[in-house]
């Protein structure tokens, strides 16, 4: 009796014990020792096979999570371990099992387990986690993805034999066998080649981005040597606009602007000194492997000259977020993001950004192997360096004991509101650290601060005075005059004797002739996470800098970093970069890439349309020491490059996107060589290389769209007239005649830029001031170098547009035209005066008008804005 009296007692406390725990009973009774338990692997194996493995298995691991393995389970995926053995309720498997938060709870997609299946995962992981020796997983694979490694882009370069071909007599080059050779099995025979002049006028355009000259036109149809077209593509393969032509096509990848984008859009005043670079570069045939090492990790190579540091400003091109209400570490991760996207499009052809968020879905790149390529560029952070180019070291010395006693003299009297400023700032620095939040007039003024166009002004407030050079000391007293504080705003004398002084700075400063700066990347160590769902904000797994594992090894000993990133990229045995490089070329010299997705070389990129021919490009720039001189030449002189652009009957209804090369494209000329080509024909062209970006005119409504109303200073002089290139592109209001004709945003890396064809543009060179004004000057031009007759004139204005002679019924056209024309003027004197804007000379203002209106005509011709 007292057993069972004891036994009531023990039920009736268990029952309390219930009661009063509820759920937390099942973790009591998860106390009882393990080897009292049934052994629950066998059935805890089988429910993760029948419904986890679908998506967390050989075929696939979403979150980098695969459970069909132990040790796979153990190593967890992105967000860490998945399982803890012995701790069910730390083990984020059960607790994303169990949870009732939308999206989160697993399986996703699919009805929640049952109640007693968790309970078998629960038991399964407090006995350890074992797997049985038996178990068998319902899919098989080694984890390879189906869409997977051996797509055609990342099988190793091989060199091709040469295609037999039966019309031997056409082929000049290896390029002509492989495009023959298929335009034989089609049973299509290739175009003639172009006419002299049209030959003439394309390489050209193609080489330098320039009309040629009547003159230059002249004394190549003279020349009779059977190698003349040869000699013409080395000498502008020679000419330093080659640099400019090709560094357009460069910038767009490099998504290059004179400013930051984003709402502010704060100008980036040293930007156009990796332009500079760029060009200079091109110009001196640097070749492809050093070209890419330079601009990914010049900062890293050995003894790194000023050139190499400045080529960096690659991965400084891109969109900045300097808004005051964006957090830091967002700004950073964005920036680094687009770092990492742009180089793999430019140099892999692949779109890897896909993988920021989850691995991506059709390229076997997982988002771990992201995060692994992306730490690569996580320890380069900006600064803005010295960077003089020849010529200006002289006189900045000369200049700099007059500039320095000159600014202490102006300082000097407000030496005592600077140390009070920096003594205020300092203070806030450490409230700010030590008490977050407390005074929020504070925290908004340092985060615009720090956001701001100073925001290394916190680093140097926190260096101690004698570490800092005397331009990072000048550029914290600026700091001062821009951002006193909350409570120095409110003294309002203080303000503006801070202004006055800051106005009298800038004016010393005009007259100084500093050197040029350039902003460039310096190696800083840092530890990366993997983003969860691609958010900065949930940091996974730490990862370190890794290529993805489908491509060559690294092959890197120590911590690898950009350098060993850059020399991957150029490595012989890379199957990408020399591929998707030769690509572009022969896309901007025939139009279309052998490859058209020039952007995509990956599973959802077109094929090429003659790999043959890629490999042989690609093995053949590699050969050639990574030339692109070399390689350009080589496609120019070919038999294929030379055809004519007319279309045939037979290329219409067969091949009528030109895939198999049987003609030539007709190019519209793009943005920059548009406004170049009218320029050049009037006389107006400043064909001066390099140097800072220009304001040439433009509306007055563009500047007014911008933050603050940014005023437009356009550019006096010469530099009005300077090539397409150098014009400052703000991205919030891009010039508009580049817009207008497809000049990309610069938000994002361009491989390939649009053509479209509008009224707007046949509007834009009609009424835009710039082809007004080159109307008008070529329309004097016409007159004073042309014969008096009106036949010779018009011969003159053709071949200067158009580089030929017009035909008879152009010819007949063009007199009823300019008869109508003259009619009209005569009526209307203040269209007359319109036109000429008085600046007539010698001869008659309604000649003149006439010629005007004519040279419009002409600028507005399909053939003048086409590369034939």
């Amino acid at each position: 009796m007292r057993n069972i009296g004891l036994m009531i007692v023990e039920i009736r406390f268990l029952l309390f014990v219930s009661l009063l725990l509820g759920p937390e009973l099942g973790r009591v009774a998860s106390a009882t020792p393990v080897e009292e338990l049934a052994d629950s692997s066998p059935t805890a194996v089988s429910i993760l096979n029948t419904h986890c493995v679908r998506c967390h298995g050989p075929a696939q691991q979403l979150s980098g999570l695969r459970l069909d393995a132990r040790g796979s389970v153990l190593d967890g995926g992105y967000s860490g371990p998945a399982i803890i053995p012995g701790d069910s309720d730390g083990s984020t498997l059960v607790q994303r099992l169990i949870s009732d938060r939308e999206g989160y709870r697993m399986p996703l997609g699919s009805p929640p387990l049952s109640g007693s299946q968790i309970d078998t995962i629960r038991s399964w992981t407090d006995q350890g986690a074992q797997w049985p020796e038996d178990a068998i997983s319902p899919t098989e694979g080694d984890g390879s993805s189906p869409k997977d490694k051996d797509h055609w882009s990342f099988q190793p370069v091989v060199r091709p034999a040469i295609p037999p071909v039966r019309n031997r007599s056409w082929v000049r080059s290896p390029i002509d066998a492989f495009v023959l050779s298929r335009l034989e099995t089609e049973g299509i025979s290739p175009s003639r080649e172009a006419s002299r002049e049209a030959l003439f006028r394309r390489v050209n355009l193609d080489l330098t981005g320039l009309l040629p000259t009547p003159q230059e036109q002249k004394l190549f149809l003279l020349d009779n040597r059977s190698d003349a077209y040869e000699h013409l593509v080395n000498r502008l393969l020679a000419s330093p606009h080659y640099g400019e032509k090709w560094a357009r096509h460069w910038l767009d990848l490099a998504r290059y602007a004179d400013s930051d984008g984003y709402e502010k859009d704060l100008l980036r005043p040293h930007a156009w000194r990796w332009r500079q670079w760029v060009i200079d570069a091109l110009n001196q045939d640097l070749p492809y492997d050093r070209f890419t090492l330079e601009q990914i990790a010049g900062d890293l190579l050995p003894d790194a000259s000023q050139e190499q540091r400045v080529a960096t400003g690659f991965l400084r091109s891109g969109l900045l977020n300097r808004e005051a209400g964006v957090p830091r570490g967002q700004v950073r991760f964005e920036e680094v993001l687009d770092q990492t996207n742009t180089v793999a499009t430019v140099w892999l052809g692949l779109t890897m950004g896909c993988a920021q968020c989850h691995d991506h879905k059709y390229d076997p790149t997982s988002q771990k192997q992201y995060y692994q390529f992306l730490a690569f560029f996580n320890e380069a952070q900006g600064r803005e360096v010295d960077a003089p180019l020849p010529g200006e070291v002289g006189p900045y010395l000369k200049s700099l004991p007059r500039y320095r006693e000159e600014r202490r003299k102006l300082l000097e009297n407000a030496q005592i509101f600077v140390s009070r400023l920096q003594e205020r700032w300092e203070a806030m620095l450490v409230e700010a650290d030590e008490h977050p939040g407390r005074h929020l007039d504070w925290d908004d003024i340092l985060r615009g601060a720090i956001l701001g166009e100073l925001d290394r002004a916190m680093e140097l407030l926190r260096m101690k005075p004698t570490d800092r050079s005397w331009r990072e000391n000048d550029l914290l007293t600026r700091f001062f005059f821009r951002f006193p504080g909350p409570e120095n705003a409110k003294d309002e004398s203080l303000t503006e004797r801070l202004k006055e002084l800051g106005k009298k700075l800038g004016e010393l400063d005009e007259s100084f002739p500093d050197l040029s700066r350039a902003s460039v990347v310096q190696a800083k160590p840092s530890q990366t996470h993997l983003a969860l769902r691609g958010n900065y904000r949930s940091p996974g797994v730490v990862v370190r800098p890794a290529t993805p594992d489908w491509l060559p090894p690294l092959g890197e000993t120590g911590e690898p970093d950009r350098l060993g990133l850059a020399r991957w990229l150029v490595r012989k045995d890379h199957p990408l970069t020399a591929r998707v490089a030769v690509n572009r070329m022969w896309q901007e010299l025939l139009g279309r890439g052998l490859v058209i997705t020039s952007e995509d070389f990956g599973t959802q990129g077109e094929r090429p349309s003659h790999p043959g021919l890629l490999d042989w490009l690609a093995t053949e720039f590699m050969a050639r020491g990574w030339s692109q001189k070399q390689l350009i030449r080589t496609i120019v002189i070919s038999s294929t490059y030379r055809q004519s652009s007319r279309s045939r009957l037979q290329l219409e209804e067969r091949d009528p996107e030109n895939v198999l090369l049987a003609r030539q494209n007709r190019l519209r000329l793009s943005a920059e060589l548009i406004r170049d080509a009218a320029l050049r024909v009037s006389g107006l062209l400043d064909t001066r290389i390099g140097g800072r970006s220009i304001r040439p005119a433009q509306p007055e409504w563009v500047s007014k769209l911008t933050y603050g109303k940014s005023a437009w200073q356009e550019s006096q002089g010469r530099d009005r007239y300077r090539r397409g290139l150098y014009v400052l592109f703000k991205r919030s209001a891009p010039y508009p005649q580049m817009v207008n004709f497809d000049a990309p945003d610069s938000s994002t890396s361009v491989c390939r830029r649009e053509r479209s064809n509008t009224v707007l543009q046949a509007l834009n060179l009609l009424n835009d001031p710039v082809f007004m004004e080159s109307a008008r000057s070529l329309a004097i031009r016409i007159l004073q170098e042309a014969p008096s007759s009106w036949e010779g004139r018009l011969d003159h204005a053709y071949r200067l547009c158009l580089g030929r002679l017009p035909s008879s019924r152009e010819r007949e056209r063009f007199r009823q035209f300019f008869t109508r024309q003259k009619e009209i003027l005569e009526r209307e004197p203040e269209s007359v005066h319109q036109l000429t804007s008085g600046a007539v000379l010698e001869f008659q203002p309604l000649q003149v008008a006439s010629w005007v209106a004519a040279g419009r005509a002409i600028l507005n011709l399909d053939e003048f804005i086409t590369r034939e």
